[in-house]
């Protein structure tokens, strides 16, 4: 198939020729025919009379691209993800609600010992003798059927499920709480010194074996299983040797082994190959000559299904889809997510069988004619096989529109656009699709809407008005937004035009449809730059210039007056290319064509998303935070601590907290040349402290500080670099200062010349990192244009500062300060609940404040919150304090310098963004 997908139109295109990679054989001549007869089913015909269908099916095979023999199934991933959660969730239960599984145990207990003791016997003499032939008689049964690959792999998940049993067995003998070892294990029968097995050797194999080889799709067999597993659990716990728990682990451990081996090795590939499709299209009453395959675009969702190009012996050739389960699986986990974030009617359904996509894709092919819009119409429908169907289509000929010259699309096939969207929404129709290559012009000049297999029917207001929205960005893209506006008003009306505009968001439109905007954004700031760089560099010649003319400048300092001034008029002239050089993005221009229409048109986003992606991954992230510290609090007596607390050193770590804000502003300044007001810089630094609680701590303050510069009069471009430029210096002085402290605290003990375990470890790690970056190509292009782009903007600004030595002196004294007013209010804070003896060496507070404060920029969470407070208190106690001093010292710290300067950082904020500083 061409590069747009797609035939020419039903008499220009017929057979395999007119293919990349088609084989040049009858069925090439037999397209020859069709095009000079200008009939599609004579030549087929014809040749359907000399060749055999066996011949067919060789070509068939020639043409069809070689599948693997397995296949990764995204959900094998989900079910191993589902179980890996299902025995956390199971561990937890067990480890914090004792007394929910102690009076478990002992109501099953207490219910299976009225069991008859013979029943017991005979249950559990079947169940141990069917545990191992049911096993045996399924592998067998699949061998005679020449299925080995799926007994291989039944057998692999059995190995690795018992050494997963034998783990488990001594993670909980050994080094699991008391609590879970009481809720899995009970004292053997017959020795009350021996405890029984926390999960079964043998019946989680035996699981993962069954799960592995495919029982779920044949119900006897699964029937039976299950019988025999009931009959083993319900003899093993009324014996006394097992525990309700420790059949459910064993359970789960035996399912989640076997979906994590299917999803590693990957699952035998059962997807239907040319033949299969050849004899399927006879089962439905074709008769098919030769079926090509058509690589066409990538779909949206991945979920597009494989497009056959197939000529007949008695008719037209045909367009068939082939829809398989790896197929539909494609896309899962970016459905999943859209369906997670964003708002239920902006999604579909993520999870549907093949027989739910065969009856949607049926029923809005019908729907669509029905409503009198030109579409593919569907002529027959079958399963083909257990795990895959087919629908058949008349070949509807021609090209996508983003196939299309520019020239071509003119304003008359814009409105016979707007009219076939006009039809599906006359009769409610969703289609979801409407990008460009859901758009087909033949050659008569007929508009044709493909790809319908993710609309819906009776849909709501709002799904219509996002199909409009997609539709102009589609076509703006090609034309323009103007012209896209007027045709779709000329169609649709003004009104229904200007009720799509709060749906006129990224988020509303089709996947490729944002790649393209991105791709866009990107050009477009990238001419705005070059023509800043440019603006700059004429600006520098013609003031060259001007001094050649006037000629030589006397000796001496140049005036301030007339260096200021010069300073002046390049920003202004800056200013003014910036202003000439900005462009609008496309979604800006469409709703400026369209408010000119309807000024009075509602213009407010509507609101999309169910939850955004950062605040998810900061709840997220805060929950496993805040787990962690309270598991660090659960035994300490708040109270009587608080008490015996030293208020003087609560007060030094106050004063260390609010120094901390001056040595921010040092640090800030001391990497912009211009002149900016320190006192104003101060307030800027506290109201980054009400910033920081609302977005993470490495982006909340640089964003602020940037914006803070240029309301002061520097240049954005300049802003950004002496932002950047302080953040790398302050990087660097961290790293040195981790080192060296790390040293300190490794060499305390021992003083002598050799390296302490901390700086070996670091080293290491850092040596780790730079091999792993280096050796995968996406990691180190993602590198190298963080540092070209660096080097661009950052280092040019620091080689301004360094020819003012003050400057420089401030910024870095500013750093060190900085840290060193935290370091000692983290210190003061331990001072605060702990005695003598309670003490540590201020090297020691200094290498667990800059991990944790590194942690804490890294975190996804505002503020660090969770990260560095677990970091910290597990720090802390790492080097020797105790637990019941260093959790407070650390929950004081972090209200010190997190949580109560959160007013003042308020006020700062309102009263800076009133003088118009932020």
């Amino acid at each position: 198939m061409n590069k747009q997908g797609v035939h020419d139109d039903a008499e220009g295109t017929s057979g395999a020729s007119a293919r990349p990679g088609a084989s040049h054989g009858p069925a090439e001549h037999a397209g020859t025919r069709a095009r000079e007869g200008g009939e599609a089913g004579a030549p087929a015909r014809a040749y359907a009379s000399r060749r055999p269908s066996e011949d067919v099916l060789d070509e068939v095979e020639g043409d069809e691209p070689l599948l693997p023999a397995r296949v990764h199934r995204p959900s094998d991933l989900m079910r191993l993800l589902a179980g890996v959660l299902a025995i956390a969730l199971l561990l937890a239960i067990a480890a914090f609600a004792h007394g929910t599984t102690s009076g478990l145990e002992q109501d099953i207990n207490k219910g299976t010992g009225q069991a008859p003791d013979l029943l017991i016997k005979i249950a559990g003499l079947a169940s141990s003798i069917a545990i191992l032939l049911v096993p045996v008689a399924f592998a067998i049964e699949r061998l005679i059927k020449r299925d080995g690959l799926r007994i291989a792999d039944g057998v692999l998940a059995a190995v690795l499920a018992h050494g997963v049993t034998l783990a488990t067995d001594l993670w909980v003998a050994r080094a699991a709480p008391d609590s879970i070892q009481e809720a899995l294990t009970q004292p053997a029968p017959g020795d009350i010194h021996a405890l029984t097995d926390p999960v079964h050797g043998y019946l989680a194999p035996v699981i993962a074996y069954m799960t592995a080889v495919g029982m779920s799709r044949r119900p006897r067999w699964r029937a039976v299983l299950w019988i025999v597993l009931l009959l083993d659990a319900f003899s093993m716990l009324v014996t006394g040797y097992t525990t309700p728990f420790a059949i459910i682990l064993t359970v789960l451990i035996g399912w989640t082994v076997a979906y994590g081996t299917l999803y590693a090795v990957g699952s035998p590939n059962v997807r239907p190959t040319g033949r299969t499709l050849m004899a399927g299209l006879r089962h439905v009453g074709f008769h098919p000559v030769s079926a090509v395959r058509e690589e066409g675009p990538e779909a949206e969702n991945g979920d597009r299904g494989r497009r056959y190009f197939v000529t007949l012996e008695d008719g037209p050739p045909l367009d068939v889809t082939v829809v398989d389960r790896e197929q539909q699986a494609q896309g899962f986990f970016y459905r999943a997510w859209r369906n997670l974030t964003l708002r239920g009617f902006a999604t579909r359904s993520s999870l549907q069988s093949l027989r739910q996509a065969l009856e949607q894709e049926a029923l809005l092919a019908y729907a669509a004619i029905a409503a009198g819009a030109n579409a593919p119409k569907l002529i027959a429908t079958s399963e083909l096989g257990p795990d895959a169907v087919i629908l058949v289509y008349e070949h509807t000929g021609g090209r996508t529109l983003d196939s299309l010259a520019d020239d071509e699309i003119t304003d008359e096939l814009l409105h016979k656009v707007w009219h076939q969207v006009r039809a599906l929404q006359s009769r409610r129709i969703a289609h979801r699709r409407l990008a460009g290559d859901a758009v087909l012009v033949d050659r008569s000049g007929k508009v044709i809407l493909a790809e319908l297999r993710g609309g819906e029917i009776a849909a709501g207001d709002l799904l219509l008005r996002m199909d409009v929205a997609q539709m102009l960005t589609t076509l703006g893209l090609r034309v323009g937004a103007e012209r896209a506006v007027a045709a779709a008003v000329a169609v649709l009306g003004p009104d229904a035009v200007a009720d799509c505009l709060p749906m006129l968001q990224p988020i509303a439109l089709t996947r490729s449809t944002r790649a393209t905007l991105r791709k866009l954004g990107r050009e477009r700031a990238e001419r705005e730059r070059e023509a800043v760089l440019e603006s700059s560099r004429l600006a520098k010649q013609a003031r060259l210039e001007a001094a050649s003319e006037e000629g030589a400048a006397p000796p001496g300092k140049p005036d301030k007056k007339t260096v200021r001034a010069e300073q002046r008029a390049e920003k202004r002239a800056i200013d003014e290319a910036i202003d000439e050089a900005r462009e609008e993005d496309l979604l800006t221009q469409i709703r400026h064509q369209v408010l000119r229409i309807r000024p009075q048109a509602p213009v407010e986003p509507a609101r999309l998303e169910r939850i955004r992606p950062r605040t998810l991954i900061s709840v997220i992230a805060g929950a496993i935070g805040a787990y962690f510290l309270l598991t660090q609090l659960t035994h300490i007596e708040f109270g009587k601590l608080f008490a015996q607390a030293q208020w003087g050193w609560v007060a030094a770590a106050v004063a260390f907290s609010a120094l901390s804000y001056v040595a921010a502003a040092m640090a800030l300044l001391g990497f912009v040349p211009e002149r900016v007001p320190f006192v104003r810089t101060v307030a800027a630094q506290v109201a980054g402290s009400f910033v920081k609680i609302v977005a993470p701590a490495a982006v909340g303050g640089v964003a602020l500080n940037t914006r803070f510069l240029q309301r002061q009069g520097v240049r954005p471009g300049l802003a950004v670099a002496s932002v950047g430029a302080s953040q790398l210096f302050g990087l660097g002085c961290h790293i040195l200062m981790l080192l060296s402290f790390g040293y300190l605290t490794g060499t305390e003990k021992t003083p002598s010349l050799s390296p302490s375990r901390t700086v070996i470890a670091g080293l290491l790690t850092v040596a780790v990192l730079v091999l792993v970056v280096t050796s995968v190509p996406l990691l180190r292009k993602f590198v190298v244009t963080r540092v070209r782009s660096l080097f661009a903007g950052v280092v040019p600004r620091m080689l301004d500062v360094l020819q003012r030595p003050q400057k420089l002196v401030t910024g870095i004294g500013g750093m060190l300060l900085l840290t060193g007013c935290f370091v000692m209010c983290l210190d003061a804070s331990i001072r605060a609940f702990g005695d003598e003896s309670a003490h540590i060496s201020i090297a020691s507070v200094a290498v667990v404040f800059l991990a944790g404060n590194a942690l804490g920029s890294a975190a996804p969470t505002p503020g660090g919150v969770g990260a560095v407070e677990a970091t910290l208190t597990v720090g802390l106690i790492a080097v020797g304090l105790p637990k019941e001093v260093a959790a407070p010292a650390v929950l004081l710290f972090r209200l010190l310098t997190l949580w109560l300067p959160v007013l003042p950082g308020w006020l700062a904020f309102n009263h800076l963004t009133r003088k118009g500083a932020l």
